[in-house]
């Protein structure tokens, strides 16, 4: 039984509901697909159970939301809150624009509403910072190398390779991402650059890893019309798995045919996955996650199992961090004369 979200390794939570998967407190399934997620709270992904924990929870999962009173449904989609705190979604056969809405429209929006705060919070602090160290006069050499530290300390991503190493990708290192291509071979790749170098992520560990990367590029999410843009961009491919294998290869060549044609003056590298239209972006987050779950389910539930297991490893590695070496060095830097620990 697993408890930790594959993307942010918060905890998922509890209920004490579904007897058979204890887990949660919203949990969506699909009957007919004998699908059942657990949905993280806290960034809001969807996380796909082990099959063999699924079966009875669904049923008991239809029986539950059958029996509440307090639920509003669509032809398509449900949601039915329980007294005991428990949200159900139930997905019938929904048109992909609507499933879109209910999957990633709180993912999105509480996303964007976080970023937007932090944002906001982060300008007023420099601003305070900044008039009262002109006040005191010593604004000017201090705020610069305060924001440095914060702004290139945290660690937005960690990405566990199958040698066991864990990766370590900052903000700063994070815009760096983007797509390569090795001549002679077809399909797409990632460069990823961590505070020990820079590593390629080809085939299969590519997807996994753009759906850990993603999210953090997507920071600023979108509105509903540029989410709905990335739902008609998956539409219009006719299949995620189809968009994900032309998206990226395609950006990749525009790319690099504007830079060669000299319309991107100051840009000399290709292939930035910041640089991709937002919409696109979007559709490429709800792609990999699809085509993961896809894989999934045609029997490759050892990746699944894999990646939970990763996220359970990572949780306990994140509990047990030490303050980064960058925080000890700008303490000692900035510690006021003759004061001691």
């Amino acid at each position: 039984m697993y408890s930790t979200c594959l993307f942010c390794n918060r905890p998922l939570g509890t209920n004490e509901v579904i007897e058979t998967f204890p887990v949660g407190r919203r949990l969506a399934f699909d009957l007919e697909k004998g699908r059942l997620w657990a949905v993280c709270r806290k960034c809001e992904r969807w996380n796909l159970t082990p099959l063999e924990e699924r079966w009875e929870a669904i049923e008991d999962c239809e029986r539950r939301f059958r029996e509440t009173r307090l639920r509003m449904s669509t032809d398509n989609i449900g949601l039915a809150r329980l007294r005991e705190g428990l949200e159900l979604v139930r997905i019938g056969e929904p048109l992909r624009p609507e499933f879109a809405a209910w999957r990633y429209g709180d993912q999105f929006g509480r996303r964007r509403r976080r970023a937007i705060a932090w944002s906001v919070a982060g300008i007023a602090f420099a601003s305070a910072v900044a008039v009262g160290g002109v006040a005191a006069g010593v604004g000017g050499g201090f705020v610069g190398p305060f924001y440095n530290v914060i702004a290139n300390i945290p660690v937005r991503i960690r990405i566990k390779t199958q040698d066991g190493r864990v990766l370590k990708v900052n903000h700063d290192r994070l815009q760096k991402a983007r797509f390569v291509a090795d001549p002679g071979q077809e399909g797409w790749h990632i460069l990823v650059k961590y505070s020990g170098g820079e590593e390629v992520f080809r085939g299969a560990e590519a997807v996994r890893v753009a759906g850990l990367l993603l999210p953090g590029v997507n920071r600023m999410a979108g509105s509903k019309q540029v989410v709905a843009e990335a739902v008609n961009q998956i539409e219009e491919s006719g299949d995620p798995e189809v968009l994900l294998s032309r998206v990226p290869g395609k950006f990749l060549e525009q790319d690099e045919a504007e830079i060669r044609s000299g319309s991107k003056l100051f840009r000399k590298t290709p292939g930035f996955i910041h640089r991709m239209p937002r919409p696109t972006r979007l559709a490429l987050e709800m792609a990999v996650h699809e085509e993961q779950e896809r894989r999934a389910m045609v029997g490759e539930l050892v990746e699944l199992e894999a990646a939970w297991r990763a996220a359970e490893e990572i949780a306990g590695i994140s509990d047990n961090l030490l303050v980064p070496k960058e925080v000890e060095d700008f303490l000692e830097r900035h510690k006021r004369p003759g004061r001691t620990p």
